[in-house]
């Protein structure tokens, strides 16, 4: 069984107008999404570059410099390979967002390919190492709408008014809830232009949405994966099914598209998620569930603020020894109220896990 990379070497050079796009592309160009190509494509719908060329001249900077510009080294490596594979190099790249703003918790990013004359796949990046992101991301437990969603649903309605052609959307992690966010929340005119959403390990989403018509409606073209031991995928609440892929990693770092397995054209695809995720999916609904949405609020704001006086970025940055004191000296910090309905809410968390095992006890 081979990944990505595997299938590009095997399937590179054929071309999309041969052989339509399938959910094995659909990831490549979710994860190129991941990749910062400010100054390097074009801010704004329109003629754009192509993807050779944005590529190389990304891999033409000093690598000091791009760091903070690829989530890991394998982005490096897959646009190496897309390079060399006829059936991407030629496409189109364009209307690349980027908008960071830990003022407003945003972390959004998204980039338009044109597949051919006609149809574009529009990508929306997921959840970088930042802690601005990661917050967004729990913000989702709590609010109907987080600044991302609305930002991706912007970036459809206004591709949709520049190109009315169709559209596939796509992304992986947050940048899946991102697509089907957009899709589902867009007016029925733009709506009508998506052909597909393709969710790789998205989590789900509150049931104002779940109920919403557009949500519903969409159903039919939402095509969801989740690799064998989902966590991020499994988050929250979906009504469209999904698909287990085989992963070649371990728990939550099966998360990472690299680590999923392909066979010639497909995903290596398996009957059902491990009994892992399913105990772990079970104690985070029964926890959030408890949780009224000032309890999560109340929860992850104490949190993030005891996190963000460490001046940490990333989650790396958290691992160092000295910000994990700071952590801690932030949490002591905090008002009695917020300490208490801090313990309070992870109290309730071992509780729901505690429920659940005896559950699956008897």
């Amino acid at each position: 069984m081979g990944t990505i990379f595997d299938y590009l070497a095997w399937r590179g050079d054929i071309p999309l107008a041969q052989v339509p796009l399938n959910s094995v592309d659909a990831l490549i160009l979710s994860t190129l999404a991941y990749v910062h190509f400010q100054d390097l494509v074009p801010d704004r719908p329109g003629p754009g570059v192509p993807l050779a060329q944005a590529a190389q001249a990304f891999l033409s900077l000093p690598e000091a410099s791009t760091e903070d510009r690829v989530r890991c080294d394998n982005d490096r490596k897959l646009l190496r390979a897309l390079i060399d594979a006829p059936r991407f190099s030629g496409l189109t790249l364009t209307f690349h967002q980027d908008i960071f703003s830990p003022q407003r918790e945003t972390q959004f990013a998204a980039l338009a390919i044109r597949l051919d004359r006609e149809t574009a796949f529009l990508a929306f990046r997921g959840t970088d190492s930042t802690l601005v992101g990661w917050k967004e991301d729990f913000n989702m437990s709590f609010l109907d709408t987080v600044p991302a969603q609305q930002a991706a649903l912007d970036y459809l309605t206004t591709w949709v008014a520049h190109s009315p052609s169709p559209v596939i959307l796509g992304g992986h992690s947050k940048g899946g809830n991102l697509a089907v966010y957009a899709a589902a929340l867009a007016s029925p005119m733009v709506r009508d232009r998506v052909k597909a959403v393709y969710n790789n390990d998205g989590p789900g989403f509150t049931k104002k949405v779940l109920t919403a018509p557009g949500y519903l409606e969409l159903i039919p073209r939402i095509r969801s994966f989740v690799p064998q031991s989902s966590v991020v995928g499994m988050l929250l609440e979906h009504e469209d099914p999904y698909t287990v892929i085989k992963s070649r990693q371990l728990g939550i770092f099966q998360h990472d598209p690299y680590s999923w397995e392909v066979q010639g054209g497909g995903f290596v695809v398996l009957d059902q998620v491990t009994q892992g995720s399913r105990k772990l999916d079970e104690t985070l609904k029964a926890w959030l569930e408890a949780l009224t949405p000032t309890d999560r609020e109340v929860f992850l704001d104490g949190l993030y603020q005891a996190l963000a006086g460490t001046q940490a970025r990333s989650l790396d940055d958290l691992a160092q020894p000295k910000n994990l004191y700071t952590v801690f000296q932030g949490l002591t910090r905090l008002d009695e109220g917020t300490r208490l309905s801090i313990a309070r809410t992870l109290g309730l968390l071992a509780k729901s896990a505690a429920g659940v095992l005896l559950d699956n006890d008897d």
